[in-house]
Order: C-alpha cells, then structure tokens, then sequence
C-alpha cells in the first residue's frame, strides 16, 4: 500500500505489544519485592536486594509499560483524529528504539546500584540524556503531525497527549541537571531544600502529566469509541484540561509537609492539591456520563468494564490525594503504607486498567481482527485484576492508619506506647494479604499476554487507509 495513504500503524504494533511484555516484567518485579517484606531471606544478593529492585519496579512500571501505552495510543489518536500519517518518517521509529534503549538501561544499571538516588528520576545522566533525545523526537513526531493534519479541529485527547509530551520534557530537562563525576556518577545541580523542592515538583507532576494528563487523553479517546457515544459534555473537556494543567503544576510540596521547606510553601501546596479536586472530577464525571443512554453495554462489554471502572479509580484517588495533602492528614498517612495504597489505586486502578481496555481496543484492529482471540479471557482478567486491586490497597489503607496510630500513640508517662518494631509485626498480616493481590494482578497480565499471543498469531499486520474527506468524527 502506498505510505502516503495509510496510517503508520508498525510503530503503534511495537509499543503495544512491548508494553504487555514490560507489563509482566514489571509487575512480576513488584510482586518478588512485596515477597520480600514477607520474608527478607528472599535478598539473595545485592543486586536482588529490596533497595535495588524497588526503583527497578517504579520504572519498569511506570515508564516501561505506562510510558509504551501512551507512546502506542498517542500515535494512534493523533493520526486517527487529524487524518494524517505520523510526521517525521523514521523519527517515529527512532523513539520506539531509543525508549527500548532506555529500559534496557534502567533494568541493567539499577540492579547494579547505579543511581541519582532521585524518587522516579533514578537513572544516571548518560541515560537521561538519551531519555531527552527520544523525547524531543517523540515530541517533533506529535506535533508534527498536528500541524499537518487534514482535519479543522484539534480533538481534547489530543491536548492531553501534547500537554503530557511538552511538561514531561520540561520537567525532567530541569530535575536532571547534574554535574557527571564519572560516567556513572554525577551529583544534582541543586542543594539541600532546594533539591528536595525541585525533586517533588518533578515528581509530582510526573504523576500529575506522565500517569495523569496522558492517560485523559486516552480515556477521552476511547471511552467513547468503545461505547459508540459523544462525549458527555466536551465544554467539560476543555475546562477540565485548562484547570487539570494549570492547577496540577503547583502542588508538589505537599510532599514536603514537617520538613525544611518553607512552611508558605507547604501550605501553598496543601491549597492547590484540594483545588485540583475539582478539576479531577469534573475529567472522571465527563468520561463516566459518556455511558448516559448506554449503561446496558457494561454487562456484555469487558472492554468497557477497564475503561469505566479506571475512571473509578480515578475519582477515589485524587479525592484520596487532596485529603492526605492536608497538614493534619499528612502528619498522621506520611511514610506510612497509607501512601503505598494511595499510589497503587492509582497506578494499578487508574492507569493499569485503562492501559488494558485500551490495548484490548488497540491490538485486533493492528492485526486485522475485529475483537481479541477471546473475549471471555478479557472478562476473567478484568475480575482478577480488579478483586486483585481492592485486596491490595485495602491491606495497604488498614496497614497505614494502624502504622500511623501506634507511631504517634503516647503513655501518660510521656513516652512512646508502641516500639517501631510492634508496629512491623502488627503490619506483617497485611503484607500477606498484599502479596496475594498482587500475585493476582500479575496473573491478569499473564491472562492478557495469552490473549494477545493468540491474538496476534491468528491475524495478519494492516495498515488502515486514511479517509479522502474529513467528516467530524475518526
């Protein structure tokens, strides 16, 4: 077929079907961790130690598997609404590499202990500055394309995709300035607060753009594709995008309550996340009512039953993040496995489900089928995911009210109740509970990669054409 006709769906092809590949490989790194704090006699050696595969899971997790997501449903949105093959030819082709360079990287140089030390940003500088090179290609690609498009409208979902692709480059050019010392190692540009300060407005934001702001676009796309719906309201999309961006941006030091940062910026941060509630849940309010006249298609459809029940999780976790942003909360969830639930309902909850309804979307239109090898497999994966989920982040929640309880408890004679080493064996049983939602999890990956493998051996590799008019809709 003639290029110029047809949407460039090879690179969509790849990314989708690396990111069920670093999807197993991530979760199955997080579920051998979980076993660990079960029984410690599981580091084996240092490289296997907790401290050196816990960053190895955060990455594989959110940058291996989230980042191939959107990198496959971002190529595919952008031609799809703009009528237009991805702009650049090989640079499309450049990222996919060059993205697969860096994991590799990362899952070689972590286990090693090659780190900045950084929460999300632990690569060393050598691979920082290729992660730049692939992101500046990624976003030469997007916008590219954009300008070329056929179409007179730029699709919301697609203002998602750009404002994640622009405020993730920023964002990491900016954290990851460093002085190299050796190839190897390099030590932050900045110091002290300041560090700390510029660490978590990276890392926030790489939450609030990166598993956020991506992932709208995704739901803005596919939601209503599978539920052959308008958008519930698209007046409500715009102001959602203009208020998430906006808004999400300054909340970072809630992370840094009761430490060296100024206490105005604490509270500044503490304001901003309560009001990104509104915006949050006006996005997550917009996608579920997109289902007003088709709520009957939840029954049949299990593609359907991701999209929507992410969206659910969604709306819990950023009601859940504002609340734990306020001092009084904070002083009672921080550092305790309150967090560790709060970011699995959105990571597994959010992000990992509607990752899966929109491969499942994705991969029999990239191999020519009209669904997936089995439909029933989706279904069971999507129950074993979801009963997975809810164990998880309801041990985590029980455990970290109870850590945080028995930390602040004090006797009448002024001293502390509980050792700390009460509160591990009273955690202990919920790490259990834990390790069990988790193995289930993983095992709905493993349910997934099945599929697709039938999936993908019982169909062909097309390229769709791209329409010669330009009706309102993809």
């Amino acid at each position: 077929m003639d290029l110029k006709t047809t949407y460039n769906y090879s690179v969509v092809r790849k990314f989708s079907l690396m990111a069920v590949v670093w999807g197993i490989v991530g979760m199955l790194v997080g579920v051998i961790i979980a076993a660990q704090l079960l029984w410690p006699e599981l580091d084996l050696a240092p490289w296997l130690s907790y401290g050196r595969l816990r960053p190895l899971h955060t990455n594989a997790v959110i940058f291996a598997f989230g980042g191939s997501v959107l990198f496959a449903t971002s190529y595919y949105v952008v031609q799809r609404t703009c009528h237009a093959r991805l702009f650049g030819g090989w640079l499309a082709d450049l990222t996919f590499w060059g993205w697969q360079a860096v994991i590799v990287l990362a899952a070689v140089t972590l286990p090693l202990g090659i780190t900045s030390g950084k929460e999300y940003a632990e690569l060393e500088w050598p691979i920082d500055i290729l992660i730049a090179i692939v992101w500046v290609s990624y976003a030469i690609v997007f916008f590219g394309t954009l300008v070329k498009r056929k179409t007179p409208h730029i699709y919301v979902a697609n203002w998602f995709f750009g404002a994640f692709i622009l405020t993730v480059a920023i964002l990491h050019i900016v954290n990851s300035a460093a002085m190299p010392v050796t190839f190897w190692k390099s030590y932050s540009a900045y110091a002290g607060v300041q560090d700390a300060m510029v660490q978590w407005w990276y890392g926030h934001n790489a939450v609030g753009f990166f598993l956020t702001a991506g992932f709208l676009g995704i739901m803005y796309y596919f939601i209503p594709k599978q539920a052959e719906r308008p958008i519930y309201s698209y007046r409500l999309s715009v102001v959602h995008f203009w208020a998430l961006i906006f808004t999400y941006m300054w909340a970072g030091p809630h992370h840094l309550h009761y430490t060296a940062l100024p206490d105005w910026t604490q509270s500044l941060g503490m304001i901003f996340s309560l009001i990104l509630l509104a915006p949050s849940w006006g996005g997550m309010i917009n996608g579920i009512m997109t289902l007003s006249g088709a709520w009957h298609k939840l029954r049949t459809d299990p593609i359907l039953k991701f999209l929507i029940v992410s969206l659910s999780f969604y709306g819990m976790s950023t009601f859940e993040g504002p609340m734990m942003s306020i001092k009084t909360v904070n002083a009672l969830s921080h550092y305790t496995d309150w967090t560790i639930g709060h970011v699995h309902s959105g990571a597994l909850g959010w992000v990992g489900l509607v990752s899966m309804g929109a491969l499942y979307y994705l991969i029999p239109r990239m191999f020519g089928r009209k669904e997936m090898w089995s439909v029933p497999l989706i279904e069971l994966h999507f129950w074993v995911a979801t009963v997975g989920i809810v164990l998880y982040i309801a041990a985590m929640w029980i455990a970290g009210v109870m850590q945080g309880l028995m930390w602040r408890a004090v006797s009448p004679d002024g001293t502390l109740t509980y050792s700390f080493v009460e509160s591990v064996k009273a955690t202990y049983p919920f790490y259990a509970i834990r390790l069990v939602g988790g193995l289930l999890y993983f095992s709905g990956m493993l349910i997934m990669a099945w599929n697709v493998w039938k999936t993908v051996a019982s169909g062909r590799a097309t390229d769709a054409s791209i329409p010669l008019a330009t009706p309102a809709h993809a």
